[in-house]
């Protein structure tokens, strides 16, 4: 682990050596992608990793001051590869100063501790994004009309906070991928988080492509709350078995986010976008509003949200029956089979054609009791 004090010394270059020192390596290369800016030569190569690209500036009245609005395009590779570097960062700082800590407290078992590292690395990202996207959507006025989603597609132009919010979040979930080497991640863990890697890299990339920003970011929120619920009661369940209640809050708005999610994409691909002029597939234009384009999103977060109920259901059932056998195994220990004491048996072995040893008789003595 990065920033971590090591009494032996791996082998340079070796798995070992790459995985205890991945941050202190990544924080060299941010390194040298700042110093660029000192250097004339150098600064315009740096400015493209740093500084978010593609600004305008569009005056809306006479009146109004002008605003800088941005678009996208290939150069933003160069700057979700920086933030990526900063994502890496930022999680060896988490990892090294909180949750080892609180580990070394809590004394968890290996899968447990894995699990706790996991939840409190997505907790801490699901907090940021949620109070950051809650401020995008106030101050934009993005939640306030339905309508507002496709109205005026394409969305070729994006806020500030918009456009570096969407590379934020693609650089974090790409920067989630050699994540899973640099924390060793046991392998029958790796598949499920390649899963839901994917998922959010594809989903939140289309977004930022097809111009759909402001429908990503309106679905994102909800989405992130439920997460950051369930993340947040998983931590407070390792510390304290006990404590469950987060995980019946989380089951309910789990269930609302879903459909929700389901509505507003319906609304969108289904109804509004349909409903606006422009039908023309034009990449120059950034307008991807044709019927293939719309049905293969349509159906894409449709299966998504099937796919995560499932998942859901599943967990559920477990969760049940585990609580059952529980609720069993209590009963059978607070009221276990009782005995009967010992002269009951005494007493029950004879009326059952027992005899006890001292009503035994020898025939010597049979004779004697006859003479």
């Amino acid at each position: 682990m990065g920033f971590r004090k090591k009494n032996k010394s791996p082998p340079v270059l070796s798995h070992e050596f790459v995985i205890q020192n991945h941050a202190d390596m990544v924080s060299c290369l941010a390194m040298i992608i700042l110093l660029g800016l000192m250097f004339e030569v150098s600064a315009k190569f740096a400015i493209m990793f740093i500084t978010v690209q593609y600004n305008m500036t569009q005056v809306l009245d006479e009146k109004s001051e002008p605003t800088n609005l941005y678009q996208y395009g290939p150069k933003d590779v160069a700057t979700v590869f920086f933030y990526l570097l900063i994502a890496v960062i930022l999680h060896a700082l988490i990892q090294e100063y909180i949750l080892d800590k609180i580990n070394r407290r809590l004394h968890l078992s290996k899968t447990k501790h894995s699990k706790f590292n996991e939840s409190g690395q997505l907790a801490a990202f699901y907090l940021f994004s949620f109070v950051w996207g809650c401020s995008i959507l106030t101050s934009e006025d993005f939640a306030t009309n339905p309508t507002f989603l496709w109205e005026g597609y394409p969305h070729t132009h994006m806020v500030f906070q918009v456009k570096f919010f969407y590379i934020c979040q693609i650089a974090y979930w790409l920067h989630a991928l050699p994540e899973l080497y640099f924390q060793k991640v046991r392998k029958e863990d790796i598949p499920r988080q390649l899963y839901y890697i994917c998922l959010y890299v594809v989903h939140i990339t289309g977004a930022y492509v097809l111009n759909l920003h402001r429908l990503g970011l309106v679905l994102l929120v909800p989405h992130y709350l439920v997460e950051l619920l369930f993340h947040a009661s998983r931590l407070f369940y390792f510390s304290d078995e006990n404590k469950q209640k987060g995980f019946t809050l989380w089951a309910l708005l789990f269930v609302i986010a879903r459909l929700l999610t389901l509505t507003l994409s319906v609304l969108t691909f289904g109804f509004g976008l349909p409903r606006t002029e422009n039908h023309v597939f034009s990449l120059a234009d950034g307008n991807f509003n044709v019927l293939t384009i719309r049905m293969t999103c349509l159906a894409a977060i449709c299966l998504t949200q099937a796919w995560m109920m499932w998942k859901f259901i599943n967990f559920q059932l477990k969760k049940w029956r585990e609580h059952s056998q529980n609720q069993a195994s209590k009963k059978k220990t607070v009221s276990p089979k009782s005995k009967p004491p010992k002269r009951e048996t005494a007493k029950g072995g004879a009326a059952n054609g027992f005899v006890k040893s001292e009503e035994k008789t020898s025939p010597r003595a049979r004779k004697a009791k006859a003479s």
